[in-house]
């Protein structure tokens, strides 16, 4: 097939790019290509959020054609948790041609080499970053994300996460030269010479699964990861969140296709309601890959039972905040109020536990009980909430209705500190908003154990009343261990309270975050420089990103010849 694009240009225009992406994951600097603030996408131009809402609403009611061979039904449904029908509809594979379509491709993909791939990734980003506004309408309506988080997050950070995976998949995949020349001597005989070839082969198909609250943000690490390093890639996207990441599959397959390369590397696999394909897809022998991103029975499940793939999971845990002391208590609860009230709790980084020593803490303002502290943070909540249009830009919209029963259900497990309120969105009447709910439980009483020990997925966090920092330090240690965590906070002055909370993150691999109180919140991660998950605890078995993320995406195969 006759490329518009050429390697030369693609080269030119994404090799800078990839360079200091390199560059930035070695220093772990701040960097990002894909800004993060709506004006820098244009005024009254194609980029623009006005735009971005006309190309959005244009595809309402329509049929996303992919053109990809084996579609057999055209499928739909999506309603926003705004309350918008959709109404677009996407084509439905019949797996047994789809599938061996994908792989005729991946041959000439392979021997494109690891360059050249990155460099037709990096041009699906930019077409991506040109729709970025398009793209954040369509997060929005299918995660129920505030506006100015489905930009962010759907948008720039989701595409320096992909980015970010096109990198570490170039330097893994160069760590061994193309060529080199042996020479072994032999004393007084002729050496023995061989010429050796080593190639990046890719495993095979990568599945991607995606989410419902996060489909671009935690689905391009593992798509750009896989197409880097050679294989096909199918997406399957959350029957609830189809959108985002059939507008990604249709920039892909049209980049492809101008490089000069099958379309069908990149695919779309959508289902019929209550069809549940992703159990089928996942067992196929020719899908090597799974990226993973959802509940922890299923990710079990993938892990068990796809023993053909490559398995990478990121399910839930137990996210908990140690607070034992601060010399900022104002800044603290700010940030703590912020923490959780962002997307309505529904971010798998929120933090669910905050342990508070039953004797209180130490802070800048004097000595505070535990019920104070936690009446303080509930008011730091209300406070932070306590205007409709600002809670509806920082909650978003419930994005299911299990989200809307746990939260109800909550505030029977212990006294509430905070309760829950309905927030009207002027905007869209039929959304779902609902502020945090706190809880107060005593750590010390095994029946509310049960609560607090089980993940609680959405705008719900437990004050958990501890018998001392030691204590804490030991609920830590083994919440940690048998559910997993995402992340980990601790608010202390005392280095010793610090050195066994850093110790606990170290032996059980969790991420830890001490003493915020600025404009950084330990729910958030920034691309080049955080990571994502651990790979080394229950909540994930991988990390973004990091060299085990991609270096099992593919294989080298050496070929050797005598010189």
């Amino acid at each position: 097939m006759a490329a518009e694009l050429t390697a030369h240009q693609l080269i030119d225009r994404h090799r800078p790019t990839l360079d200091q992406a390199l560059e930035t994951i070695r220093t772990r600097a701040y960097w990002s290509p894909h800004p993060e603030h709506p004006k820098a996408y244009g005024e009254n131009g194609s980029l623009d959020t006005a735009a971005g809402k006309a190309a959005f609403d244009a595809l309402l009611g329509t049929r996303l054609d992919l053109g990809q061979p084996g579609t057999d039904d055209w499928v739909g449904g999506e309603v926003s948790p705004y309350g918008v029908e959709l109404g677009v509809t996407y084509p439905h594979a019949d797996v047994d041609v789809l599938l061996p379509a994908m792989r005729a491709g991946q041959k000439a993909w392979r021997d494109a080499g690891a360059e050249l791939r990155a460099m037709v990734c990096l041009e699906v980003l930019k077409r991506i970053s040109d729709r970025t506004m398009e793209f954040a309408q369509a997060v929005m309506h299918t995660s129920g994300q505030a506006f100015m988080m489905a930009f962010q997050a759907g948008g720039p950070h989701a595409q320096d996460r992909g980015l970010e995976a096109v990198a570490y998949a170039y330097a893994e995949q160069v760590r061994t030269p193309d060529t080199a020349e042996w020479t072994k001597p032999q004393g007084k005989r002729d050496p023995l010479a061989l010429t050796k070839r080593f190639t990046p082969v890719p495993r095979g198909i990568g599945l991607v699964i995606g989410c419902n609250t996060f489909p671009t943000w935690n689905g391009y690490p593992g798509l750009f990861a896989s197409l880097a390093t050679g294989n096909a890639v199918l997406v399957k996207p959350h029957p609830r969140a189809v959108l985002p990441l059939a507008l990604t599959v249709q920039a892909a397959r049209a980049v492809l296709a101008e490089a000069g390369f099958d379309p069908n590397l990149v695919a779309l696999a959508t289902e019929r309601p209550g069809e549940g394909i992703a159990k089928t897809l996942a067992t196929r022998p020719e899908i090597r890959i799974i990226d993973y991103t959802g509940s922890t029975s299923f990710g079990d499940w993938l892990e068990a039972n796809a023993r053909q793939a490559q398995v990478f999971t990121e399910k839930a845990g137990v996210n908990t905040v140690i607070v034992e002391s601060t010399d900022d208590y104002q800044g603290m609860l700010s940030n703590l109020a912020f923490s959780l009230s962002l997307y309505s709790g529904q971010m798998c980084t929120t933090p669910q536990n905050l342990l508070i020593p039953r004797e209180g803490i130490r802070t800048d303002q004097g000595a505070k009980s535990y019920d104070e502290v936690t009446a303080d943070l509930a008011r730091a909540v209300d406070g932070l909430l306590g205007d409709d249009a600002r809670a509806n830009a920082l909650l978003g919209a419930i994005v299911n209705p299990d989200v809307k029963a746990r939260l109800e259900a909550a505030a029977g497990l212990g006294e509430v500190a905070l309760a829950s309120r309905e927030v009207t969105n002027p905007d869209f009447p039929d959304a779902v908003v609902r502020t945090p709910v706190i809880v107060k439980l005593d750590g010390a009483k095994p029946d509310d154990e049960a609560a607090y020990t089980s993940e609680c997925f959405g705008p719900v966090s437990f004050a958990v009343a501890v018998d001392s920092a030691d204590h804490a330090v030991r609920l830590l240690r083994h919440s940690i261990r048998e559910k997993g965590a995402m992340t980990v906070g601790a608010y202390t002055n005392d280095t010793q309270v610090e050195e066994a909370v850093r110790e606990v993150c170290l032996e059980e691999a969790a991420q830890l975050s001490l003493n915020l109180t600025g404009g950084v919140y330990v729910n958030q991660t920034a691309a080049f420089s955080d990571f994502h998950g651990s790979g080394g605890n229950p909540a994930a078995n991988a990390a973004l990103c990091d060299g085990a993320f991609v270096a099992n995406r593919f294989r080298v195969v050496e070929v050797r010849r005598e010189a």
